[in-house]
């Protein structure tokens, strides 16, 4: 049985974070006002009164074994003390902060020259897109801007801190915050459009078609027993909630995080790679990586150029094809037809004099995970085809 000497309300929060339960939900389970809950967020250190303590002490007891082990790792997370598993060195969830970098792309196409030509330059990426940056003023987010690339994409990147009591609350809260956070960045982007083009209405609105998210995981307790699961539920984070319903995306179960990390869980299609002492993985919706100080290794700064880049030539490629869905022949502007396309994919497949192994593995593993080569080379093909 797990004794929890003096409860805070931090002990409190932590609890209700490894029982995976709303304000409202935990409360009720207490039986005490939700209010009580959100005075912890407030003052987390405050002790708790007996007759609280009691109740939290026994809303413990009730928990499962799963649980009650997730508690443990994560108390002594918390608390900065050693903890050890039954019998083995057994990766458990734990509290961690991670930077999360989101990355939003909408084809504008002609629409963009007037963006374009009020964007502050910017040095071309791995890629060697022409871009501009302009500002995202996002209410919350640590840094926002808006990258315009003179092909006609404008991409919004998002750059926004969290510290979260497990990776299914981070889940959670990037599944969640998808859904505003597309709807933010097609109503800024129409505004800049309105506001750089003398308040002319823009029509239709640019709505981004989806969301790519990079992950720095920064301070944790892994050791490389939890650090490999932890980056992969980081890259495909999936497979720890219900995404039937969009506008409801719940946790699939409190024991499930418990267990990928127990039994090391690796997806079949991630690409894990180095950065000297650093590690990595590349999946199909995004890119996690955990830096540690050392003049070899990779930055997150590199991964977030390589992704800018590539994410503006996926939505440019994806626009093309779609055109072809929809029977239409697909037309360019002459400076980014196919042999636009064809630089650009030279430029990302082919390494260069100066690139070290560990950006040459980085690359390759988010091109292969991202297929955007292929893309790259249909779309090349079609416009050769319309445009020869």
């Amino acid at each position: 049985m797990i004794a929890v000497e003096q409860w805070t309300g931090e002990e409190g929060l932590l609890l209700r974070s490894v029982k995976r339960q709303s304000v409202r939900d935990f409360a009720d389970d207490l039986g005490i006002s939700p209010r009580t809950v959100s005075h912890w967020k407030e003052d987390p250190t405050r002790e708790c009164r007996p007759h609280m303590a009691q109740i939290l002490d026994a809303a413990l007891a009730r928990c499962t074994p799963e649980e009650q082990e997730a508690f443990r790792f994560r108390l002594a997370a918390l608390r900065g003390e050693p903890v050890s598993a039954p019998g083995a060195d057994a990766a458990q969830p734990a509290p961690c902060t991670v930077v999360s970098y989101k990355f939003l792309p909408v084809y504008l196409g002609d629409r963009l020259g007037s963006l374009y030509a009020a964007g502050a330059p910017r040095p071309s990426g791995p890629g060697g897109l022409e871009q501009r940056v302009l500002p995202g003023e996002h209410r919350t987010a640590h840094a926002s801007t808006v990258h315009i690339f003179a092909c006609g994409i404008a991409l919004a990147l998002l750059e926004e801190h969290q510290r979260v009591g497990s990776l299914t609350e981070l889940a959670l809260w990037r599944y969640r915050s998808y859904l505003t956070d597309r709807a933010w960045a097609g109503q800024r982007m129409t505004h800049l459009l309105e506001q750089h083009s003398g308040g002319k209405a823009v029509d239709p609105s640019p709505d981004p078609e989806y969301v790519l998210s990079v992950y720095e995981l920064r301070d944790h307790s892994w050791t490389k027993t939890g650090l490999d699961p932890a980056l992969q539920l980081l890259t495909t984070p999936s497979v720890l909630v219900n995404r039937q319903d969009p506008q409801n995306i719940r946790p699939l179960g409190a024991g499930v995080e418990h267990a990928k990390f127990h039994d090391g869980w690796a997806h079949p299609e991630a690409v894990a790679f180095d950065g000297g002492a650093s590690r990595g993985v590349a999946g199909w919706s995004g890119v996690s990586y955990h830096p540690q100080t050392d003049e070899r290794a990779l930055t997150t700064s590199q991964i977030v150029s390589l992704e800018l880049d590539v994410q503006a030539l996926w939505a440019l490629s994806s626009h093309i094809l779609r055109m072809i869905e929809e029977g239409q022949d697909p037309v360019m502007p002459p400076a980014y037809g196919w042999r636009f396309l064809r630089g650009a994919y030279v430029r990302l497949t082919t390494a260069r004099p100066t690139e070290t192994a560990q950006h040459r593995v980085m690359r390759e593993a988010i091109l292969a995970t991202s297929e955007l080569p292929d893309r790259l080379r249909a779309a090349q093909d079609a416009l050769r085809d319309s445009n020869p």
